[in-house]
Order: structure tokens, then C-alpha cells, then sequence
């Protein structure tokens, strides 16, 4: 469920008429709505009552400052990827005791910030990363409490992009290496093993990738006990999938509850989760206008202000995001077949094809919905195109928690050398 409705014929976000934004702040824009986003968390935090556990939102999805702020005092943790996102998650309130930081390539730099920060865990993905976080604990005289990622080979059934736990993407270690590398790090001076991590994909609409992994872990567990290697906290990620279109089956919360349950309940170990996409995506919706549409021969177009730059999920993944009208539309308006497209100059800048869609009129507002993950995330000035708004709506109210920067603006960081 979101607080995204039609009243009296116009959409709203929670009591936040979406047209007098677009009024105010221009299109395109993405908007957020904070009810939604605390719906979500609780809902999927409360599932896991009964079991020790920690939910990291997983901040790739959406690392809005101010996203990160309501999610902090709802008591959330947060996984990172990057020290960017670990300064992000500290000043917004998340407590380093429940940051867990991942990523196949971090820098040493990146692993002193954490260590200084004494976060929860670092999942380690190599040999080699295990070396560098041992020989950077040891500058600082300390001890990281790490967890090795391991890679079950597990088909997680989503996109080819978005997959993680086969043997042949590039995230974590081979199974057959992990009780190896789990006794050379119990001998190292400045680790503490206190985990073990596996994430296998995103978007999973089955829950039998899943349980696959989730028993693989639990056999693991207890492999590395029989050799007094005890681990204190279980990670398994995130991935579980979300509605995008009409008629799309998604896992209920409850059942995959159950599987983490049935696999590792029984362990004695703290459970760390990182969900994204199922707290953030359908909290946030794309709003645009169109600029013009364009009949052809063999095509019809509706060009919109918003492009790949702004959501470049249609384009990278050939992902579906449902569009709709601001306004409800008359009974009697007809509808034609079109593709909606952007003014980026790319073929690829296409939200979708062969849509069965109303005819539009110039300036009419139209939203994308499930948009709060992976897309302001994402989004660049490709096209020297600016960065697109964000707006945070409560209730009646709703602040501009990222503005749209002038082009003079977006050009500080750049310098033409004095030759030229």
C-alpha cells in the first residue's frame, strides 16, 4: 500500500495535490511520500518479531539525506557501499553499530572512514580485500569485525544485471574457498570474524532462490562451528521483489519470513537484512509533462520532459514502470497505441513501447510510478541535462529535499585550463 491517491479527479501524494507541486518546482520531479516509506519499514521490520535481528536499509536504493533521516528515527540501520554513503548514513542519525558496509572494491580509504566510525561489520569479498582490512586495522590498532560474502551459486531467476550469486558474477568468494579463508582470518592479529553474508540478486519474484541460499548459509554455520569459528551475525541481504505492473506476483513478507525462519531461526545468531527497493520503490513516483507528441507512418510518440537520465532503469534493464495521468481522465477519452519517450538523443531513451496509452495534449502532466528506487540514484546530467528535484511530502506539507540546480551551478566543479 502507498499514499498515492486520486481526489476529485487529481492525484495526490498523501493531502499534497502532485499539480500544485509541478506548479511550483517545475517538472520533471521525483516525489517521495514519508508515510509510505515508514509504512513499509515497519511492516517489514515487524515481520521478523520473534528473532534476533537487524534491518539496514540497503542506501543504494535511495541515499536522500532526508530519505535517511525518517529512516533513522525509525531506528533502522543501513547497508553501504561506498564511504560516500557511510558519511551520509552517520550525519542523518544511523547508529554505526548498525552499518554494514559491502562492495567487492573498497579502497583503503574507505575502510579506515569505517573502522574510525567502528561500524557494526565490513563484508569481505576476496582474499585480497581480507589483507588490506587486516593491514588497515593494524595502523589504527584495532580490531574489524568482519564477515566473509560468500557466493552460493544460486540462480537467483531476476535480470541477468541485477544478479549476484552465481559463480561467474563478481560478488563474494567461491564456497568451496570460504572455510579456508575463515581460519586464515580467525589467526589474523586485527580481525574479528563475527559473520557470514550472501546476497544473490534483486527484484526476486520466487522465494526458492531464497531458500537455496538461506540452507546453503545454515549448512555453513554449522561447518565452521564443528571448527570453533562461531558466528554471531547471519546477513543475508536483500533482493525480494516489488509490484511494477498490474497482474505482477510478488512474494508476501510473511512467507519469506518464514523461509529465513525454517533456515537459520534455530542458529542463536543476530539476522541482518538490507532491504531497498521493497521499502523505497513504490514510495516514490516520477512526475513529467509532455512536450509533444508525434504521429508517423508506423509510429506514434508521446515525448515527455523526463529521460534516461532521470530514470534509466527502462533503458538499462528493460524494466517496466506503469504510467499514468495526473488528472483522472474523462470516461470518453480515447486511447491509442504510442511509445513514451524522452528528449535525450539516444534510441534507447524510451520509457515504453506499444502502450496502450490516452491521447495527450501538450503540457498535460503525466507520473511514472515505483520510482523511489534506483532512480534519483541513478540519475545523471547526461546531455548536460540538470539534476531533476526531489520533494518529501508529509501530510500537507512537502519540503524540496534536492533542488534543481541553474547550469551555472552545474559547471562549478569544471575548469578550462588557462592555454585555452
Amino acid at each position: 500500500m502507498d499514499f498515492f491517491t486520486h481526489k476529485n479527479g487529481e492525484l495526490f501524494a498523501e493531502d499534497c495535490k502532485i499539480s500544485q507541486i509541478a506548479s511550483n518546482v517545475g517538472t520533471p520531479f521525483y516525489c517521495y511520500s514519508q508515510k509510505t516509506i515508514e509504512r513499509h519499514f515497519r511492516i517489514f521490520d515487524d515481520v521478523f518479531a520473534g528473532i534476533a535481528h537487524t534491518t539496514c536499509y540497503a542506501m543504494k536504493a535511495n541515499p536522500n539525506p532526508a530519505i535517511m533521516k525518517v529512516l533513522a528515527k525509525l531506528g533502522a540501520g543501513a547497508d553501504i557501499v561506498s564511504g560516500g554513503e557511510l558519511e551520509v548514513a552517520i550525519k542523518a542519525g544511523i547508529n554505526p553499530n548498525k552499518i554494514v558496509y559491502s562492495g567487492v572494491g573498497k579502497t583503503k580509504a574507505e575502510i579506515k572512514l569505517a573502522l574510525e566510525h567502528n561500524i557494526l561489520q565490513l563484508n569481505i569479498e576476496s582474499e585480497a580485500e581480507l589483507d588490506s582490512i587486516n593491514e588497515v586495522a593494524g595502523e589504527l590498532n584495532c580490531k574489524a569485525r568482519i564477515a566473509f560474502r560468500v557466493n552460493p551459486d544460486v540462480d537467483a531467476q531476476t535480470h541477468e544485471k541485477i544478479s549476484t550469486g552465481k559463480k561467474e558474477n563478481k560478488f563474494g568468494i567461491e564456497w568451496q574457498e570460504a572455510v579456508s579463508l575463515y581460519h586464515k582470518a580467525s589467526k589474523m592479529n586485527y580481525v574479528d570474524v563475527t559473520g557470514i553474508d550472501v546476497h544473490i540478486g534483486s527484484q526476486l519474484l520466487k522465494l526458492e532462490p531464497f531458500a537455496e541460499a538461506f540452507q546453503k548459509v545454515r549448512e555453513l554455520v554449522l561447518e565452521l562451528k564443528q571448527i570453533g569459528i562461531n558466528i554471531k551475525n547471519i546477513d543475508l541481504g536483500g533482493g525480494l521483489g516489488i509490484h511494477y505492473q498490474d497482474g505482477e506476483k510478488t512474494p508476501e513478507l510473511y512467507d519469506y519470513a518464514q523461509v529465513i525462519k525454517r533456515a537459520i531461526g534455530d542458529l542463536g545468531c543476530n539476522v541482518i537484512l538490507e532491504p531497498g527497493r521493497v521499502i523505497m520503490g513504490n514510495a516514490g513516483i516520477l512526475v513529467t509533462k509532455v512536450i509533444y507528441t508525434k504521429k508517423t507512418a508506423t509510429k506514434n510518440f508521446v515525448i515527455i520532459d523526463a529521460a534516461m537520465n532521470d530514470l534509466i532503469r527502462p533503458a538499462l534493464y528493460s524494466a517496466f514502470h506503469k504510467i499514468s495521468l495526473v488528472k483522472s481522465p474523462d470516461a470518453n477519452k480515447p486511447k491509442q497505441k504510442c511509445d513514451i519517450v524522452g528528449p535525450v538523443c539516444e534510441s534507447s531513451d524510451c520509457f515504453v513501447k506499444d502502450y496502450d496509452f490516452y491521447d495527450c495534449d501538450n503540457d498535460e502532466l503525466l507520473y511514472i510510478s515505483s520510482a523511489g528506487a534506483y532512480g534519483s540514484a541513478m540519475s545523471s546530467t547526461y546531455n548536460s541535462r540538470p539534476l531533476v528535484p526531489e520533494i518529501l511530502a508529509s501530510g500537507s506539507d512537502y519540503s524540496i529535499i534536492r533542488r534543481r540546480p541553474n547550469y551555472e551551478e552545474m559547471h562549478l566543479l569544471e575548469e578550462v585550463p588557462e592555454w585555452l
